[in-house]
């Protein structure tokens, strides 16, 4: 089963590896960038005996700080293989 993980830093986290991108497309003359929030994808591949409270698990205790991140889970729908 594939699962993918979005870490993002939390509404009023400095971000400072945003704000250099952000400057950087500025500097490349690209315009109506607003504002840049980076963050980062983790992709798991599991077994289907793991649950959504273990995947839950695995971000509060490795894969996010949850102090100043937030994380959404997506699990592919391997009937459709889609994720969601």
């Amino acid at each position: 089963m594939k699962v993918r993980i979005f870490v993002t830093l939390k509404d009023g986290v400095l971000d400072p590896q945003g704000k250099a991108i952000h400057h950087a497309l500025e500097s490349l003359d690209f315009s109506g960038v607003n504002d840049v929030r980076a963050g980062k994808l983790i992709e798991l591949d599991v077994d289907a005996s793991v649950s959504r409270a273990d995947i839950e698990k695995m971000c509060d205790k490795l894969l996010a700080n949850t102090v100043i991140e937030n994380y959404e889970i997506e699990i592919a729908d391997a009937a459709q293989g889609t994720m969601g």
